[in-house]
Parts: C-alpha cells; structure tokens; sequence
C-alpha cells in the first residue's frame, strides 16, 4: 500500500486543524506553513474535504477552515478516502470486484485480508488520537517489532 502525497498532506492539514480546534478557523496559508505543504495544492485538498464534508470553510478575513466534526469522531481512513478514495483497490479496482483463475485464484481472499487489516487500522485511529500521541494500543503493539521499521 502506498500513501499518497495527497493524503499525507490532507492527513497532516487535519492534524493542523484538530490541533487548533480553540483558536477559531485556520487560514490554508498558516497549515501549509506550519505543515510544509504547497499551498496551491493543499488548497485543492481543502476543498475536497470541504465537499467530503470533513471540513468547513468560512470566508472573510477572519475566515479559514475548522473540523466539520470532532477529531475524535473521524478517522485517518476518513480523511485518505475522502481525498484518494478506497484505501485499498489493485489496478484501481475494489477486491471484490476482481477475479482470478488457476494459480492466481487465491489471491482475491489474499487483497480482501489486506483491505479488512488496513481498514482495522485506518478505522480505528482518529485524528484526536495522533494529535494527541495517543494510538490505540494495538497500533502501538504493532510498531514494537524492529522489523516493522526496516525495509526488506
């Protein structure tokens, strides 16, 4: 699975925007400074989370962009899908749309397992939790083994 320049930086301006939850709306120009984003492209992702309904804008000089929901209630998968859609298609197509014969046929059940773990995890964690440090303990629990830091 790779992780797209887009939803990093859509991620990361989620992150910005949990964390400045208090401060009022939150200007594109302030998340791509403080994030290292291109502003041209992060306001592209901007607006697919406002049309995603993730995010709210608001005009004016005051204005800016908030949460449309409470960090806790959206996830990091809520985010990836909203600006790359499905967390996991092979070839851009969705598993279950998919088939094989002969020696390939278990490869379906072999996507569909990948979709249901990368769903579990993605799910599973939201933005509050990785503004706060606070990942849920079975996340954690998989960042413990040193093999999951090194490339094969």
């Amino acid at each position: 699975m790779r992780i797209s320049a887009r939803a990093d930086y859509a991620v990361r301006a989620a992150l910005q925007l949990a964390a400045c939850t208090d401060s009022g709306p939150v200007k594109a120009e302030t998340i791509a400074v403080a994030q290292e984003i291109p502003h041209k492209f992060l306001e592209g992702i901007l607006n697919d989370m406002r049309r995603g309904g993730l995010v709210t804008s608001q005009r004016g000089g005051n204005g800016g962009y908030r949460l449309a929901r409470a960090a806790t209630d959206i996830s990091i998968a809520d985010v990836i899908r909203t600006v790359d859609g499905p967390l996991v298609s092979v070839r851009g197509v969705r598993p279950p749309e998919l088939s094989y014969s002969g020696p390939a046929e278990s490869l379906l059940p072999l996507w569909i397992a990948l979709r249901a773990n990368v769903r579990q995890i993605l799910d599973g964690v939201s933005l509050a939790d990785v503004a706060t440090a606070g990942l849920p303990t079975e996340v954690m629990d998989l960042t413990e083994d040193p093999a999951a830091w090194t490339n094969p």
